[in-house]
């Protein structure tokens, strides 16, 4: 998969799809699939995306990686998109989520960024 750039280690993208389910269930704010994250990032509005690595066709999600780029929002890829629509709430698999407002757990997002930028430089 060569949208693709960067694999978090499995314990990490753990942490990332619990956060989700975590922000959803203590009333943050969170958007789900691809159209509604590419908008919540070309806004500037999402503050960390998962993408799932699962997807098919890859053309559905790989603009994702360069555009979190163009606008400094930290991305993660996470292995299912099964596991990341459950998370997010919703009963179909979700190509992408973005984190919009993490509400009380704010303190918890930045941790958990600070994780993935720190795993990310230490993979390349």
């Amino acid at each position: 998969m060569s949208y693709v750039d960067w694999q978090a280690p499995e314990p990490l993208m753990q942490e990332a799809i619990e956060f989700v389910r975590k922000v959803r269930e203590a009333g943050g704010f969170v958007r789900k699939g691809v159209n509604e994250v590419t908008k919540a990032v070309e806004r500037e509005q999402a503050k960390l995306v998962l993408i799932a690595m699962d997807v098919n066709p890859p053309e559905i999600v790989m603009h994702l990686p360069p555009l979190c780029k163009e606008k400094s929002i930290p991305y993660v890829f996470v292995k299912s998109k099964e596991e990341l629509g459950k998370a997010a709430g919703i009963k179909r698999p979700a190509s992408s989520v973005a984190i919009v407002d993490p509400g009380k757990l704010a303190r918890e997002l930045d941790t958990l960024i600070r994780k993935i930028n720190e795993a990310k430089l230490g993979k390349s």
